[in-house]
């Protein structure tokens, strides 16, 4: 079962009413002074309003109210594709033209960030700042020229490869684990001569071991875990935090079922590896980046169907992880909530954590990161 791009990002965007989350509406309603003035950056997330209609640019009254009380400053969403289609470039050129009509739509609400101040812009008109990245490279392939096209459509990160074999090297599911290709390495030159993040999510072992190790700039893993806590191939070694770490890089943890073994995580599975990239790499190189929309999902009979079609597609491409199935949900459901960012910050305050660290695991890491690539 095929389903749009539009209907897919639409299911993983879209929220429940007040209604059906009444301790989390309660608990987003509690002001917390220094997060709400705090930079919030998540540095892998979705853009969209679940309650627009199809066709619709415009955020609604109520998917931007919603929207506001995430307490979220500025999120990365994706510029497709994602895996090789043949048409890779036409499919980017198409999700560039997309996400820019939201831009045109929404300019009161909406922020293109393209620099580090950018981000304080944004926190300042209260404005949710948006950054347009790849998840994969197919669409550049060996056009590295491209690359520049890509920062001049106001994109500022890229992804190496995504799960499967590109040009430039394994993604994390292909078997054979055989890292970058010369190409790769030219890919990796390309992406930092015009000054654009990279980042390795999505990576096979090797293929994150030689990036890093070809990067002449700081980078990011914007999406992952531990693997030291989940062996599971999206998660990342403690040799390469610490390598990404003493880069200047910053390593963001996901909201996503790998980063437990029976992929049922809980609230305490996301602290943990919170706490073990903070202890292997030190607090200035961890951040979140939940692989989630900013806002929850509602967990209903029709959701789970949407989330199946999607789930059944990805199978079908053959772009799944190893744990992806039928009844597979891309979540963790105890932050399944408007106010997942600050419950986040309320367990980790219980459990010692200072003002000072928790602004930089919320944004200022982030924010020191995309300044120094960006400028700004």
């Amino acid at each position: 079962m095929k389903i749009s791009r539009r209907k897919a990002l639409t299911a993983l965007a879209s929220t429940a009413s007040a209604a059906a989350f009444p301790r989390a509406a309660a608990l987003a309603a509690t002001r917390n002074d220094w997060f709400d003035d705090a930079i919030v950056v998540d540095a892998l997330g979705r853009m969209g309003d679940p309650y627009a209609e199809e066709g619709v640019t415009r955020f609604t009254e109520r998917g931007w109210k919603e929207s506001l009380e995430t307490g979220v400053t500025v999120l990365r969403t994706t510029i497709f594709p994602v895996g090789n289609p043949d048409n890779a470039w036409e499919v980017y050129r198409e999700s560039v033209a997309e996400h820019h009509d939201v831009f045109g739509a929404n300019p009161d609400r909406l922020a293109l960030i393209k620099s580090g101040k950018d981000i304080i812009h944004a926190k300042r008109d209260g404005k949710l700042g948006v950054i347009l990245g790849t998840q994969d490279t197919s669409m550049i392939g060996a056009e590295l020229d491209r690359m520049a096209i890509l920062r001049e459509d106001g994109l500022r990160t890229v992804q190496l490869t995504y799960n499967n074999r590109n040009l430039a090297g394994d993604g994390a599911i292909e078997p054979a684990n055989a890292g970058i290709s010369k190409l790769g390495h030219a890919t990796i030159e390309a992406a930092e001569a015009e000054k654009l993040l990279l980042d390795l999510s999505h990576g096979g072992a090797q293929t994150m071991h030689d990036a890093a190790q070809a990067a002449k700039r700081p980078l990011t893993i914007s999406h992952t875990g531990a693997r030291a806590l989940a062996d599971h191939p999206r998660n990342v070694s403690d040799e390469l935090i610490r390598k990404v770490a003493d880069g200047g890089g910053v390593i963001g943890v996901y909201f996503m079922p790998y980063i437990v073994a029976d992929m049922e995580p809980s609230a305490s599975d996301v602290i943990a590896h919170i706490e073990h990239i903070a202890n292997v790499g030190g607090e200035d190189a961890v951040g979140i980046g939940t692989d989630n929309g900013i806002l929850p999902l509602p967990f209903d009979d029709e959701m789970k169907a949407a989330l199946d079609a999607m789930q059944q597609d990805r199978l079908d491409k053959g772009i799944a992880a190893p744990g992806e199935k039928i009844g597979f949900y891309p979540l963790v459901q105890e932050y399944n909530s408007i106010d997942r960012y600050r419950r986040l910050v309320r367990d980790l305050e219980a459990r010692g954590w200072s003002q000072t660290r928790l602004e930089k695991l919320m944004g200022t890491n982030f924010l020191r990161l995309y300044t120094e690539v960006w400028g700004g």
